[in-house]
């Protein structure tokens, strides 16, 4: 279970606001296709900003990815690349007063070039105001080397590296989801599935010819917790995401279900009315009554 307070909580909350819709309707979901979230217009208020596309080419369009992620977190509001009045690809070819005469006192710039089996991506966010007291001073920058398969996770790192600057709040850009679907048909429609919070890179953790639901993340991120109904009854499952690997850690007579990692990871709470009445119980290395 991911835990977080304060504003990274509200911005995580707006950036899985849209993605709680789409699944409420995902029993016409198939299995091969991705849940897709777009958000095209911006919000009164947000901030403008420029991302300039990223000189070289990738797989993936690292600048756009930015662009978005920015854009999905309302306060941002990316202008488009047709206004940008100039495409600068480092500090010393920004013209502040280009920028700034449009209302943007922020451009992010940057590279994406072939490294080893993977890719080098490096940014660097640049004052087109001199908020920071030198009009075309850098704010902020990074170098990365990622695989093909994390180019996106690359492009959020950056995304969440700029909108902490810029606000003073965590980005949350990295966040992936777990979510279940109902598909029509076939011998095992019920799936739990993970993607990023915009609804790439989706992959199927388990499919079930019984219902899955209430998956919940351990803190680390490299297991699930959900209720399956196999064997016909609810029972909690644990599974590694890397592995694969599945146990079953609950199937208590009765209803078992809402699984909740402790913020360690160690133990895991859950409900049960495996007395005959619906109490907590945690479990580490053993079950211990919390609540009546």
């Amino acid at each position: 279970m991911l835990n977080f307070k304060g504003n990274k909580m509200k911005l995580l909350k707006r950036l899985v606001s849209v993605f709680a819709i789409i699944l409420a309707i995902t029993h016409n979901v198939f299995a091969g296709d991705e849940v897709r979230i777009v958000i095209d217009e911006g919000v009164d208020g947000a901030r403008p900003i420029a991302v300039v596309p990223f000189v070289g080419s990738a797989p993936e369009d690292i600048s756009k990815i930015v662009a978005d992620d920015l854009r999905n977190s309302g306060k941002f509001n990316p202008i488009a690349v047709s206004q940008m009045p100039q495409h600068p690809t480092s500090a010393a070819e920004v013209n502040p007063e280009a920028w700034s005469n449009i209302g943007i006192d922020a451009i992010v710039i940057g590279q994406v070039v072939p490294s080893g089996n993977g890719y080098s991506i490096t940014y660097q966010l640049i004052d087109t105001v001199g908020a920071s007291g030198t009009p075309g001073a850098v704010l902020m920058q990074n170098s990365y080397t990622v695989t093909n398969k994390w180019l996106r996770y690359g492009a959020h790192t950056v995304s969440d590296e700029v909108f902490e600057k810029l606000s003073g709040i965590r980005g949350a850009f990295r966040t992936r989801i777990a979510y279940v679907v109902q598909k029509n048909g076939g011998s095992q429609p019920y799936e739990v599935r993970v993607a990023d919070y915009d609804g790439y890179n989706q992959f199927i953790v388990n499919r079930s010819a019984q219902p899955i639901m209430s998956p919940a993340w351990s803190p680390d991120g490299q297991r699930l917790a959900y209720v399956s109904f196999e064997n016909k009854k609810s029972q909690l499952v644990v599974q590694d995401l890397n592995s694969g690997t599945r146990k079953v850690v609950a199937s208590f007579q009765g209803h078992n279900g809402a699984p909740a990692f402790s913020p360690d990871g160690s133990r895991l709470a859950f409900a049960s009315s495996r007395d005959g009445v619906l109490n907590i119980y945690v479990m580490g290395q053993m079950v211990v009554h919390l609540l009546n």
